[in-house]
């Protein structure tokens, strides 16, 4: 807020109003602040401000006023004590492991994640003496016999990318008090629109913010949030090693929350109206999204969701080959890696964002050859189920 007030405001409105002070050029939204650099008065101020003695400005790979706006909104809208922005959202994951983890800890980690996370997890992770091993984010009453002596975290993406699956945070967030873990959510999928994992028990919150909170497709950008003592490693961790977000993007995405709670409504709006749709298509093996009653976790989407996002999936009964076929004839929809954005898109998991992943490894969390992701955007919603109706009749 422009002026400091002893009122709270609901998240939208943080969204919209949370900004770093006005100079004496009195403008009405923030200006960039596109410097390496900030000045000093004098070389005591300098020295105690290279001492932490003050919380001035160093080094915008340190700090700097556009990503402490984005931060302080992100940190709001979660619930979060604190945070830290980074250049991209796996910078963030990579960030929120390496900080708080060291050789002989144990990650446990939901095998239903993102495949550059899955790359992190089974390829990066161990060359620093990291252990890791995986869950099934479906068989939740398995995990706590999982925990090690030495397990310093739980990680989980809930809605998982690709294949939406969900699972009870309320019930991770005993386990991981119970044993003393930090429990580390990837809320990409929901945004802190629809979900707060913090309210469930969770220590950390990651976000990849080039997808929902950009909205658009113009900038990459991480966040992560939590506990204090938590963000304080992670952010001597990026402050030393340098995935730091620029002032640009970090511009950028803060004005793109200013229409985060209208945007998702759409979304979700739109998505929740395309996948009815899609369930009765004789083309369709089956179709996944959290607010369908069809959906195998769906009594917890609705307990700890207040929508289900934008991202719907199906599988083709013509599998591999009828989804090459299925792309080919979209008309409207965009053929791309990315979610999130304005416009739709369709994309096809086990060829592009998952491809690194063995066939074994695809099939154990349910990422089958014919299986299609859509990101609804914010076209007129039947525009959309004409165009993905009549690919589905061309490559049938």
């Amino acid at each position: 807020m422009s002026k400091e007030s002893s009122r709270k405001f609901s998240p939208e409105t943080n969204a919209v109003r949370i900004q770093v002070p006005r100079t004496d050029e009195m403008e009405h939204t923030a200006p960039m602040f596109l410097t390496s650099s900030f000045c000093f008065d004098n070389a005591e101020e300098m020295r105690a401000t290279f001492a932490d003695e003050t919380d001035f400005n160093v080094y915008s790979r340190f700090s700097n006023p556009n990503v402490d706006e984005l931060v302080r909104k992100m940190c709001a809208l979660e619930g979060a004590e604190a945070g830290y922005a980074t250049a991209s959202g796996m910078s963030a994951i990579f960030a929120s492991f390496m900080a708080l983890m060291k050789a002989g800890d144990h990650l446990l980690s939901a095998r239903s994640i993102f495949g550059s996370t899955h790359t992190v997890v089974t390829k990066f992770l161990p060359k620093y003496g990291i252990e890791t091993s995986y869950f099934d984010i479906n068989d939740p009453a398995s995990i706590e016999a999982m925990i090690k002596p030495n397990t310093k975290m739980i990680f989980v993406e809930t809605p998982s990318n690709p294949g939406l699956e969900i699972i009870d945070l309320a019930l991770l967030g005993e386990i991981a008090n119970k044993h003393n873990i930090i429990l580390n959510v990837d809320n990409c999928f929901a945004s802190p629109v629809l979900q707060r994992p913090i309210e469930f028990g969770a220590h950390l919150v990651t976000t990849s913010a080039t997808k929902w909170i950009d909205g658009q497709g113009r900038v990459l950008g991480g966040v992560v949030v939590g506990k204090q003592e938590l963000i304080k490693e992670i952010h001597a961790f990026c402050r030393s090693t340098g995935p730091a977000m620029s002032p640009f993007n970090a511009w950028v995405l803060s004005k793109s929350l200013e229409t985060l709670f209208v945007r998702m409504e759409r979304h979700s709006s739109s998505a929740l109206k395309l996948a009815q749709s899609l369930e009765k298509n004789p083309h369709l093996a089956f179709v996944r999204y959290p607010m369908l009653p069809s959906h195998p976790q769906y009594d917890i989407a609705v307990k700890q969701m207040s929508g289900g996002g934008g991202i719907v999936c199906f599988e083709l009964k013509g599998g591999l080959e009828q989804g090459v076929r299925f792309l080919d004839a979209l008309e409207l929809l965009s053929l791309t890696a990315n979610l999130g954005d304005s416009r739709s898109i369709a994309s096809h998991p086990a060829s592009t964002t998952h491809a690194k992943l063995s066939d074994a490894e695809r099939a154990s969390v349910g990422i089958t050859p014919g299986l299609i992701r859509i990101s609804v955007g914010l076209e007129n919603v039947n525009d959309l189920l004409i165009d993905i109706e009549q690919a589905l009749e061309k490559s049938a």
